[in-house]
């Protein structure tokens, strides 16, 4: 007889893999083909990535989530609903702005964004570690969570990129997918299972609680003042023509601001921040955890940060085209590679997993490298007929570069393998007391790839060309793959816990 209670939690993981996978193309690769077609330089498109910053930042408020409980729906259900429900109205706020021609307050709010879905990933997060009790069910959690997450990104990534070219408007788009979140918010309400044995958050003052939590973003604000003043004393500007001088800025302002939010925080003894960490920092190793986490997917970041705007504006392929191979079916064989990897999982152990999927990750770079060099049409083209399937559709026959999608084949099946892999590594790391903050910790270190190489990638294709930056990311996957091997013994200990 079949486990019902099973096949509702893993359907509920399903579930919030999508919900989390949906906004995230929206403030990235949605975003960044919404620029492009307004005509935003590389470099410029680059910096727009930093709106994603809230991403690698939102172990800080983590713990307002784990200490924090909303009334009448629990911890976990009842933080899945704000945070849905307001995407939903933030999407719906987009849709009325142009990027074009208001750009500082279009990234505003795509920064609020931002920091709602990242919001949401510690909620959705920490539900999927505390609602599969059974480590058993890690691997196919992790690989349920990587496919509704990567199918998401196929509505909102690509399928998004097909209506744009055919209604010529991303504003409509964006209104389109604050209704889908909206239905998401509602189901989340209605349908999804609780969790059973949920731990009660810590017994801490609420008061002092949100003074740490008020001196941390006070530590926030003195690292970005003292950052920038130390490099208006030098004579620079921020406002500098020269691209990498605006970079120095980004760069210096989140490096000082980070650790005095830190330091600012145990000043005031943010109890909530404060015990989680010091729980997580107790295990074996720690710290080199951290810094594996990210490192792990340091290449495939820096190959996938400005692909769109590379084939849309580089090699001049259509929306249409990009949304079709690049999206489509690029992130259909990111789920293949996640149901492989997913698969694979339950005969390899983590560390041979790790290790395995982080050289084909490697490897697949050097496609983006090849397609750089030989150019658009170097190995002919397929065509696609036209189609109407209901949701999506295609009115004319369009041609698909046959390189393009090889390479996209390649980078998309091992990726998909990758971050199942990495999503395994971070669940076995948590602490169930603390789930909320060490996997927002985690998952944060996982995505500062993602976020911060979008401003170093767009100045350096400016500088170097894009054949010689698709080299660059092959070269700083290395140390990724090397750290994997170096801390064998570590992770073979950490899969047998």
């Amino acid at each position: 007889m079949p486990d019902l209670g099973r096949a509702h939690r893993l359907a509920a993981i399903l579930l919030l893999g999508f919900a989390s996978g949906l906004p995230l193309a929206l403030t990235g690769q949605a975003m960044q083909a919404w620029l492009t077609i307004d005509g935003v330089d590389f470099a410029t498109i680059g910096f727009f990535g930093l709106v994603g910053i809230p991403y690698t930042f939102k172990f800080l408020w983590a713990p307002l989530m784990d200490r924090f409980e909303p009334p009448w729906l629990g911890r976990r259900r009842g933080w899945l609903v704000v945070t849905q429900a307001a995407i939903a109205l933030i999407l719906f706020m987009l849709s009325t702005l142009s990027p074009g021609e208001r750009p500082l307050l279009f990234a505003q709010w795509a920064v609020l964004l931002a920091f709602l879905s990242a919001s949401q990933d510690v909620v959705v997060d920490a539900y999927r570690a505390d609602v599969l009790a059974d480590k058993a069910e890690h691997g196919l959690g992790a690989s349920l969570h990587v496919f509704g997450y990567r199918l998401a990104m196929i509505v909102s990534g690509g399928i998004a990129l097909i209506w744009a070219d055919q209604w010529s408007s991303w504003p409509r788009v964006y209104a389109l997918m604050g209704t889908f979140m909206a239905g998401l918010t509602f189901v989340s309400l209605l349908l999804l299972p609780p969790v059973r044995g949920e731990s009660r958050p810590l017994a801490s003052s609420a008061e002092g609680e949100l003074k740490g939590f008020l001196a941390m973003l006070a530590g926030v604000g003195a690292g970005y003042f003292l950052a920038r003043n130390a490099l208006l004393l030098l004579g620079l500007e921020p406002d500098s023509a020269n691209h990498w001088i605006q970079l120095a800025f980004v760069m210096a302002e989140i490096a000082c601001a980070l650790p005095l939010a830190w330091w600012f925080a145990r000043l005031v003894r943010f109890e909530t921040l404060n015990a989680s960490l010091a729980a997580y920092f107790a295990q074996s190793g720690a710290g080199l955890f951290l810094l594996l986490i990210v490192l792990y997917k340091l290449g495939d970041a820096f190959a996938g940060s400005l692909t769109t705007a590379f084939l849309i504006k580089g090699l001049e392929f259509s929306q249409a085209e990009v949304g079709i191979a690049n999206k489509i079916i690029g992130i259909w064989l990111t789920i293949f590679g996640a149901l492989i990897g997913g698969a694979l999982m339950l005969r390899l152990r983590l560390y041979r997993a790790l290790l395995l999927f982080g050289v084909l990750q490697l490897a697949s770079n050097f496609g983006f490298y090849l397609i750089a060099v030989l150019g658009k049409g170097a190995w002919g083209s397929i065509a696609v007929p036209p189609f109407d399937w209901f949701v999506v559709s295609l009115n004319e026959t369009a041609s698909l570069d046959f390189l393009l999608l090889t390479v996209v084949a390649g980078e998309n099946i091992t990726g998909g393998m990758g971050t199942v892999a990495l999503v395994a590594l971070l669940m076995a790391l948590c602490n169930k007391r603390f789930t909320a903050t060490h996997y927002a910790l985690l998952s944060a270190l996982a995505a500062v790839g993602r976020i911060y190489v979008s401003p170093v990638a767009g100045v350096l294709t400016e500088s170097v060309g894009w054949p010689a930056f698709y080299l660059f990311s092959v070269a700083v996957a290395v140390p990724g793959v090397l750290m994997v091997y170096w801390m064998r013994a570590p992770l073979r200990s950490l899969a047998g816990k």
